[in-house]
């Protein structure tokens, strides 16, 4: 067990016996949590967020049931996304501001401290399902990072040799051929170092079960059924303890694949089938909470890595009313969809507008367990629960969000632009050419059209100034990339 995990352990103990009969054995039973979490889904992919042709009567429950995040936000990329989800941080104040291929000599910092280690001294049971993309060696992955359990795939699901662009291989069966043929494959230019030039990898994708590899190149048609199930199966088995279950589909990321009973199902073409089999997927699992009578002990959410693929058309999804997708800092490849539901604790239907991340996750959760938010290194997320449970007068805690694009290990954070409350500032924005600095109302330009650097130049400095300050902050306080 690591050394900070001890001291954690230590001293969550005492802060339990500090706070005395509040948290007592006696109290109420400390709240289970799931996260949902989909790969490269658009803002405009559900029903609840304006989606007219796909159906998603069960996460539309959700927010029914719920509160609905309208100013929700990611990072732009899948593996820095992942590392905010489980830190609590930017994604470069842990050098994690990449994305990881297999076999990478790379992954997250044994030292840090993530969700999974910071709920396990409160008796949580931890597991991951699905996608990790973390580091794929055995000292980066989730076992070694607070997960009791392991099923997935530890990086994403186009990381594999069957690329279009690659030969075909003498053993190559009918099924991968196939693959080949269900996405374009024409948009790594966004990706990154971690991709070959010819766009494939030579290894082939392994599914795992803890730390074992169970399957090469496993018939992804299956792989939203078989998590669902390993999730079923987790919540029954840990129905009279707390639990923490991190959920996270390799789908709609591409190549995407649909299991035969969704097949065509969808008025959306392929993707539509796949946000429809993810719809499935939540219903099945709310369903099984209320029938184990945990519905009011379980706070779930619901939430994308990032914005849309944009580069693949029609199987790429859509952002909805949002500029740009996957990769950029425009609000498509960062404001995402975002539901918490918890019956009896979470005021029902509302939406808010608050500005909220998922570096929220870690400390918001850690409150509602009694838990202990690491306090000897920085942390960026704020509790979101008065916000979330509707407290009179609550409000983001966030006074600016601060938007960073990808960055290549050792390399200074790349910080693209800053937002307030109504302002954003990009400082240097995504487009063909680099121009200078942009401003824009998101109260009445959500769809970032219309420069008003001009007519408020003193709002723009302010803006600069904010983002100098928190981005050198940052900078001086960066702490290591793990690496073997």
């Amino acid at each position: 067990m690591k050394l900070q995990t001890c001291v954690l352990m230590i001293l969550a103990t005492t802060w339990l016996l500090a706070c005395g009969p509040a948290l007592s054995a006696d109290s109420t039973p400390k709240p289970n949590f799931i996260i949902i979490f989909t790969d490269d889904q658009g803002y405009g992919d559900l029903g609840c967020y304006g989606s007219p042709n796909i159906v998603t009567p069960n996460i539309d429950r959700m927010a029914d049931e719920g509160l609905r995040f309208t100013s929700f936000y990611a990072a732009p990329f899948c593996g820095p996304s992942r590392a905010s989800l489980m830190t609590g941080c930017y994604a470069p104040r842990i050098s994690l501001g990449f994305n990881h291929g297999p076999r990478a000599k790379t992954g997250i910092h044994p030292d840090e401290i993530t969700l999974a280690e910071v709920l396990k001294p409160q008796g949580y049971a931890t597991m991951i399902i699905g996608k990790w993309h973390l580091g794929d060696a055995p000292e980066f992955l989730p076992l070694r990072h607070g997960f009791d359990k392991y099923y997935g795939l530890p990086f994403s699901n186009d990381m594999w040799p069957y690329h279009p662009r690659m030969p075909v291989t003498e053993n190559e069966d009918a099924r991968m051929i196939a693959a080949r043929k269900r996405a374009a494959y024409t948009g790594f230019a966004g990706q990154g170092s971690c991709y070959p030039k010819d766009g494939g990898f030579p290894y082939p994708l392994p599914l795992m079960s803890d730390d074992q590899v169970v399957e090469l190149n496993p018939d992804q048609t299956k792989l939203t059924a078989s998590y669902t199930q390993k999730a079923l199966e987790f919540i029954a088995e840990n129905r009279d303890r707390p639990f923490f279950l991190y959920l996270a589909h390799a789908m709609p990321h591409v190549p995407l694949f649909v299991s035969d009973k969704f097949n065509g199902r969808s008025r959306r073409g392929l993707y539509g089938d796949v946000i429809e089999e993810i719809d499935w997927s939540v219903g099945r699992i709310l369903d099984r909470l209320k029938d184990l009578g945990l519905d009011d002990r379980t706070l779930v959410v619901y939430t994308s890595d990032n914005g849309p693929w944009l580069d693949y058309g029609i199987d790429g999804g859509s952002a909805g009313p949002l500029r740009g997708g996957k990769g950029s800092v425009w609000e498509g490849g960062v404001r995402v969809p975002a539901i918490a539901r918890w019956p009896g604790h979470l005021p029902a239907g509302r939406s808010t507008c608050e500005i909220a991340a998922n570096i929220d996750i870690l400390p918001t959760f850690a409150g509602l367990a009694g838990a202990r938010v690491p306090a000897e290194r920085a942390i960026d997320g704020r509790n979101l629960w008065p916000l979330m449970s509707g407290q009179p007068d609550a409000e983001s805690p966030h006074p600016a969000f601060y938007y960073y694009a990808g960055s290549p290990p050792d390399r200074p954070a790349n910080l693209r632009a800053v937002r307030d409350r109504r302002w954003k500032l990009h400082l240097v924005p995504d487009g063909p050419r680099l121009r200078g600095t942009e401003l824009y109302d998101l109260e009445g330009d959500v769809s970032e059209t219309r420069n008003r650097i001009d007519d408020y130049p003193d709002v723009a400095k302010r803006l600069e100034a904010t983002a100098q300050q928190f981005n050198d902050e940052l900078q001086a306080h960066v702490r290591p990339l793990g690496r073997l």
